[in-house]
C-alpha cells in the first residue's frame, strides 16, 4: 500500500503515557498534533479535560486509556473511568482487556469487561489492547473474536509497557480475524517509518506512537530526497529545521538559516538559534 505523507499522518494517534508527564509536555504534544494533522492524542485520563480544551477547534480527537497498563482493574472501575473521560471531552477509549481471564478462559468476563466499557464509553469509539505479547495465536483470535461480539470498535495490539510490541504478523491475524468493517490499532515499538508502513500493509488503519513526528518527517526525506539543495521543496524536509550553530561552522549555519528565509514555505519553518 503506497500512501502519502498525508494519508500516514492521519493514521497516527500521537501518544504519551509516561507516568511522569507534564501539562507542558501535554501542551506540546496537542500542538504537535495540530500541526501533523494526527488523529488523535492518546493520554492518561488525568490529562483529558485539558487537552480537549486545547484540541476544541481542531480535528484532532482525544484518546484516554483505560485499565491501563494491566488491564486487571474492575469491571466497575473500568466502566467508570471511561465514563469520566468521555464527560471531560475524550472521543474515543482504548481500555485493557482482562488478560488473565483470557487466558484462563473464563470468556464470559473478558467480554462482559469490554461490554460495560462500550456502555459507559456512549459515542466513544472503544479500542480494546489485547497485550499480544502475552498469547498464543489461537488466544488472539478468541480475543478479537469476542471484542467484536461485544461491540468494541477496534482491537488494539499492545500498551508499549509489556513483552512485546505491534508485529505484522499479529496485525494480519487481527485483521483477518475481525474482517474489513472493525478497526485494527497498531501500537507498541512502531518508531520508524518503515514499520509504520509495514504494519498498515498488514491491515492496520490506526498507529499507536510516541514517535510520530520521527515518522512522518522521515518519510517526508525519502520523498523528497533532493530537497538539501532544492529550496523549492517543502521546508518539513530542509535541514535548516535541524540547524544548531554549535554543531555546524557558523557560515554554514548561517547559509541554511538564510535559505529559510527566502524559501516559499518560510511559514512552516521552524528554525532556532
Amino acid at each position: 500500500m503506497v500512501l502519502s505523507v498525508e494519508e500516514l499522518a492521519q493514521l497516527i494517534d500521537h501518544t504519551v503515557l509516561k507516568p511522569e508527564t507534564t501539562r507542558s509536555k501535554i501542551k506540546q504534544l496537542c500542538e504537535e498534533a495540530i500541526d501533523y494533522h494526527f488523529a488523535a492524542v492518546c493520554i492518561n485520563a488525568v490529562h483529558v479535560e485539558y487537552a480537549a480544551e486545547l484540541l476544541k477547534n481542531s480535528e484532532v480527537k482525544v484518546c484516554c486509556v483505560v485499565g491501563f497498563p494491566l488491564g486487571a482493574t474492575l469491571s466497575k472501575v473500568k466502566a467508570i473511568e471511561a465514563k469520566e473521560a468521555v464527560a471531560l471531552g475524550a472521543h474515543e477509549i482504548d481500555m485493557v482487556m482482562n488478560i488473565g481471564a483470557l487466558r484462563d478462559e473464563n470468556f464470559d468476563l473478558v467480554k462482559s469487561d469490554i461490554e460495560a466499557v462500550v456502555a459507559a464509553s456512549g459515542d466513544a469509539h472503544v479500542k480494546v489492547i489485547l497485550e499480544t505479547g502475552l498469547l498464543k495465536d489461537d488466544q488472539k483470535v478468541k480475543a478479537c473474536l469476542i471484542c467484536k461480539e461485544a461491540g468494541a470498535d477496534f482491537v488494539k495490539t499492545s500498551t508499549g509497557f509489556g513483552p512485546m510490541g505491534a508485529t505484522p504478523h499479529d496485525v494480519r491475524l487481527m485483521r483477518e480475524t475481525v474482517g474489513p468493517d472493525m478497526g485494527v490499532k497498531a501500537a507498541g515499538g512502531i518508531r520508524t517509518f518503515k514499520e509504520a508502513l509495514r504494519v498498515v500493509d498488514a491491515g492496520a488503519n490506526r498507529i499507536g506512537t510516541s514517535s510520530g513526528i520521527a515518522i512522518i518527517e522521515d518519510y517526508r526525506w525519502v520523498q523528497y530526497s533532493d530537497s538539501w539543495m532544492q529550496p523549492d521543496k517543502p521546508c518539513w524536509t530542509c535541514p535548516s529545521r535541524m540547524a544548531n550553530l554549535s554543531k555546524q561552522p557558523k557560515e554554514v549555519y548561517l547559509w541554511y538559516k538564510q535559505r529559510c528565509l527566502t524559501c516559499p514555505d518560510k511559514d512552516q519553518n521552524v528554525f532556532t538559534d
